[in-house]
């Protein structure tokens, strides 16, 4: 029995709901950051394994200096229900832009990537992890990914920067976080200004572990100083504030059959955008963030780097049916969900046309290279 007390595989079965648990109990995966391509102008390419897709984000807005450099995120850790929370994508993150001198732009972006169901065995240089499948367990890594020129005109590789594992105090065992413990996530700098830090702590059980972006080219620091929409990545897809919540979708569950495989809407078996799938957990429940001066977030944002609704309809012949959603942010008097709609959301903001269809922003390539992102509260 899990430690939520809702779930078990072995009443589902494993086998018919995990393709064969036994022979995908341990997996290897690369969700990479989602990179600008515009042909002509920038064309990525991504590491073998490696895949960037689809990653609809959740932002705290605010001006109040600082804010981007020290900014906590409390948050309730998803639990199975009826199904597991693994199905619908291999992670979800929280993350932001730092300073890089050898990638594009002077930029990179930190993802610390919470695994579901999962037991961190390694994180690779690659940004890749290889994890073991553990119900209702979670574990991170923190991958920083950056764009190198291939030397060719226009073209250009993504590659990890930096990756680590968020280990339990000074030791080298992977933090041990369950479903349904209250966490925070705590990303800061020091005086020694030596790279980002993020401070895990688990409420619940009391254990934390940090990690600090100090790369073998050095520190790695927050691109900006403000969570001011406009404070963007600049070879990124949406035009949005430096620090967010993202859960990656798009991708096969990593104990399936197909670990972690690249999927689309409509396509039979990708989970994460199928309705019924969202509704079989308990969904994560993110219930503050809070600035380094104390403060909270003037607003809330979000943005979808594919156009959410539209890539649903480019892909199935009706919007809705099985595997044919685009899961959305909700409110609920304590936090915002990501899924579908729960029986205590109180607002769903349009479900998925919460989002920007079509790039109407602008960036370094000019003008409508970007997603708009659209202010919730």
């Amino acid at each position: 029995m899990s430690k939520s007390g809702t779930f078990t595989f072995r009443a589902l079965g494993c086998a018919a709901l995990l393709a064969g648990c036994p022979a995908y109990a341990q997996a290897l995966g690369c969700i990479a950051h989602h990179a600008i391509y515009l042909p002509g102008q920038i064309e990525t390419s991504y590491e073998p394994g490696c895949t960037g897709h689809d990653e609809p984000e959740l932002m705290p807005v605010s001006n109040a200096p600082g804010s981007a450099r020290d900014l906590m995120w409390t948050v309730v850790l998803p639990a199975a229900g009826t199904g597991p929370v693994s199905a619908v994508g291999p992670a979800f993150w929280f993350g932001g832009v730092v300073t890089d001198p050898k990638s594009l732009f002077g930029q990179s972006f930190v993802e610390l990537q919470f695994y579901p169901d999962s037991i961190v065995n390694k994180c690779l240089p690659t940004g890749a992890f290889s994890v073991t499948f553990a119900p209702d367990i979670y574990t991170a890594c923190s991958p920083v990914f950056r764009l190198t020129t291939t030397g060719a005109a226009g073209k250009f590789r993504e590659t990890a920067a930096f990756n680590a594992m968020l280990t339990e105090g000074t030791g080298r065992s992977p933090l041990i976080m369950h479903a349904g413990d209250t966490i925070t996530i705590h990303w800061f700098t020091t005086a020694a200004q030596d790279g980002f830090h993020v401070t895990v702590t688990d409420l619940t059980t009391q254990a934390s572990g940090t990690i600090v972006l100090n790369s073998n080219a050095g520190p790695l620091m927050p691109a900006f100083d403000t969570q001011s929409i406009g404070n963007s990545l600049a070879w990124g897809l949406v035009d949005d504030a430096p620090n967010s919540f993202v859960w990656e979708i798009g991708h096969m569950s990593i104990y399936s059959s197909s670990p972690d495989a690249f999927c689309v809407p409509g396509q039979t078996g990708c989970d994460s955008y199928n309705a019924p799938s969202w509704a079989a957990m308990v969904p994560i429940r993110i219930l503050s963030v809070t600035f380094g001066d104390g403060s909270q977030p003037d607003k809330w944002a979000v943005v979808s780097d594919t156009g959410g609704k539209a890539e649903v309809n480019a892909s199935c012949s009706t919007y809705g049916g099985p595997f044919c959603i685009y899961p959305w942010y909700t409110l609920t008097s304590n936090g915002f969900h990501y899924g579908v709609d729960y029986p205590d959301t109180r607002k769903d903001f349009r479900q998925a046309s919460q989002f920007a269809q079509t790039m109407q922003c602008g960036g370094p390539f000019g003008a409508n290279t970007t997603f708009c992102s659209t202010i919730l509260k």
